[in-house]
């Protein structure tokens, strides 16, 4: 069986060599290893194979022997042998072609969720102004937290280079009319785009639906129905708006950070989710 196995060891000569002593002694192997180093003592991520008798307890057990504390241990497979420099770097790419995946890359590279777990560590990343954070229940360390914070500046960096398609210069330029729960696009009488707020939640929060047509999309019209439909949400003593789509939408983020909007996103399958605070907005103006 596999496992992997984290702990911290004291930061002192001869700590982990006692560690892989007691694994040698229970003829477990050790075949891979991640070290995190600290001020006063270091993190040790082990993939361990070992007998099928052994379970997590166990482990525990003899790892404590050793001098470990805080000790995890979880089952594993294979893929747990991967190259960390190669998964960081893949990671970077597939943040680059998709920068709206990152809640779901930067979840799977630290063996994290994107979802609210229980009784679990945080580590949080702002891009913008979008704050996203992930979760698991083996504390993160100050290393993780670093490599985090760089592919965050990664998808910021992205983001602010990204080619935006600016309106033909004869183009006629969107009227947005506000009603009944309500902020659309209209240009010559055709609605380009709308957004719509749906019933208010107990919490304080919103669903909004917004959509714009393909061809007024990376024009600033979806960034401002956004601001409009936050504003009348907030009229209506909103707390938040909840914009829900499917992971793939590479359109929400820049919407969202285009529109200096502290919001937060969660990913979690095939759902994009996104909360936006709007108790900050200015009152909406009135025609």
């Amino acid at each position: 069986m596999l496992w992997r196995v984290r702990t911290t060891l004291p930061d002192r000569p001869g700590a982990l060599a006692l560690l892989a002593e007691q694994c040698g002694l229970a003829e477990i192997n050790i075949l891979g290893l991640q070290i995190f180093p600290g001020v006063t003592a270091v993190t040790d991520e082990l993939v361990l194979r070992a007998p099928d008798d052994w379970h997590p307890v166990r482990l525990v057990a003899m790892v404590e022997a050793a001098g470990g504390t805080a000790v995890h241990v979880l089952r594993c497979t294979e893929a747990a042998l991967a190259d960390q420099p190669t998964r960081y770097v893949r990671a970077a790419r597939e943040i680059v072609d998709r920068p709206t995946a990152f809640p779901d890359v930067v979840a799977r590279l630290f063996d994290a969720e994107a979802e609210a777990v229980v009784d679990a560590d945080v580590m949080e990343l702002t891009v913008g102004d979008v704050v996203v954070q992930v979760h698991r229940s083996t504390p993160f360390t100050a290393t993780e937290h670093a490599r985090g914070t760089a592919l965050a500046e990664l998808v910021s960096q992205v983001l602010t280079r990204a080619p935006h398609a600016a309106p033909a210069p004869d183009a006629d330029q969107p009227a947005y009319v506000t009603g009944d729960g309500r902020v659309a696009a209209v240009v010559d009488g055709v609605t380009v785009g709308a957004a719509t707020l749906g019933p208010l939640a107990a919490d304080g929060a919103v669903p909004l639906d917004l959509e714009v047509a393909p061809h007024w999309r990376r024009r600033g019209v979806g960034t401002r129905l956004l601001l409009d439909a936050g504003r009348l949400a907030q009229q209506r003593g909103a707390q938040e708006l909840v914009l829900a789509t499917e992971s793939g939408n590479q359109a929400v983020l820049p919407m969202v950070l285009a529109a200096g909007l502290r919001g937060r996103i969660r990913m979690a399958g095939g759902a994009l989710t996104v909360r936006v605070p709007v108790r900050d907005l200015r009152p909406l103006r009135t025609p």
